[in-house]
């Protein structure tokens, strides 16, 4: 049965026993708009209590991938206006991510091609995370003057040793095995057995189908990569991170400190102190509530607009930065990003507590 949405680029359907959410921009492999966000949102509640529906999956329209991310050329007008668009999107798409993390129904998440920023954020926090031999899995903002957002500091700081260090700062994009490895993903299909899984998730448990189409995904290259990476990112800052890389003696570390250093040097920090303090808090919600903090103060950098008009608009691949070096990022510069925004913090830490206060007091 075909549902209706608030939005055309997000199509549902209830087959069998479960609900699909299809993202339905395959030009634009599938970028996040405001009304997508808020029709997913719709969509997971009005099957979280439908008994017809007992699983539910997202899966990405056309060939290229599940979601590219957030519309970052929305973004970039928004904040050449100094607008407010960009910031009550990312509002209500947190919001989803945090549920996605607490759904009490399976989520099944399929991860094929191309899945970055936004499209972890609405893949990586579910239940069942499944990835493919064509899977390409990234949090590449530091390449636009932007950091990891969508709970990807959470995300990325758990992740084994400083694996997730290194690909928040480096914005690398990471196959299926490494995916599964840093705790982006769980299980690996392959792509031939995509149609197969969907047809038996109309009708069996999640855990069931998996098991009928999972198997061992090719080998990443992470897992060889470790004694560097965990060597060169315990460094305190993240030019004592570059030097480390250059001595290391490994090319593939030479390689990563040159991509470092082509990154916007502001976000390079702040996405090194985002990381840090992620690690410490001890839910996702604490997480998007300073990514949220991060992202306003990210509308008011010269290297936001920057950045994207360097990878989007013109292309150019040439983003002049603002400070042009690591030096010249000062802590108090860093420090500022991480204030409350005019408009107020996002509050979904505070929320979620006193939700289960409330749901403490009525079970007593």
């Amino acid at each position: 049965m075909i549902v209706p949405t608030g939005s055309p680029d997000v199509l549902l359907r209830t087959e069998g026993r479960a609900g699909f959410i299809t993202l339905n921009r395959p030009r634009a492999i599938n970028a996040l708009t405001h009304a997508m966000v808020l029709a997913v949102d719709d969509a997971l509640s009005r099957w979280e209590h439908d008994p017809a529906v007992t699983t539910v999956v997202i899966e990405g329209a056309g060939e290229r991938g599940l979601c590219a991310g957030g519309d970052i050329r929305a973004i970039h007008d928004d904040a050449r206006a100094g607008g407010s668009a960009s910031a009550a999107f990312w509002q209500d798409e947190y919001r989803l991510n945090a549920r996605i993390s607490h759904y009490p129904k399976p989520y099944v998440a399929l991860m094929d091609g191309i899945v970055m920023g936004g499209g972890v954020g609405v893949s990586a926090h579910g239940s069942v995370r499944v990835v493919t031999e064509r899977s390409r899995v990234a949090m590449p903002e530091t390449g636009i003057g932007f950091v990891p957002d969508v709970g990807g500091t959470h995300l990325l700081g758990r992740a084994p040793g400083e694996l997730g260090t290194h690909l928040a700062l480096t914005g690398g994009q990471i196959g299926a095995a490494d995916a599964v490895l840093t705790g982006l993903a769980d299980r690996f299909v392959p792509t031939a057995e995509l149609p197969a899984l969907i047809h038996d998730l109309k009708d069996l448990p999640a855990d069931l189908a998996l098991t009928r189409h999972a198997a061992s995904p090719p080998p990443g290259v992470l897992a060889e990569q470790r004694e560097w990476i965990d060597a060169c990112y315990t460094a305190p800052t993240v030019e004592e991170i570059v030097e480390r890389l250059f001595d290391a003696g490994v090319p593939a570390a030479k390689e990563t400190a040159e991509i470092l250093l082509a990154k916007s040097p502001t976000a390079l920090k702040v996405t090194l102190t985002a990381l840090r303090r992620s690690r410490v808090l001890a839910t996702l919600e604490e997480a998007l509530d300073l990514e949220y903090r991060v992202s306003c103060a990210a509308l008011n950098s010269l290297d936001l607009v920057e950045g994207i008009r360097a990878q989007v608009v013109d292309k150019d691949r040439n983003p002049r930065w603002t400070p042009a070096t690591l030096p010249e990022v000062t802590d108090a510069e860093v420090a500022r990003w991480f204030a409350a925004p005019a408009g107020g913090d996002l509050g979904l830490a505070a929320e979620a507590a006193e939700a289960a206060h409330r749901g403490a007091r009525g079970g007593a």
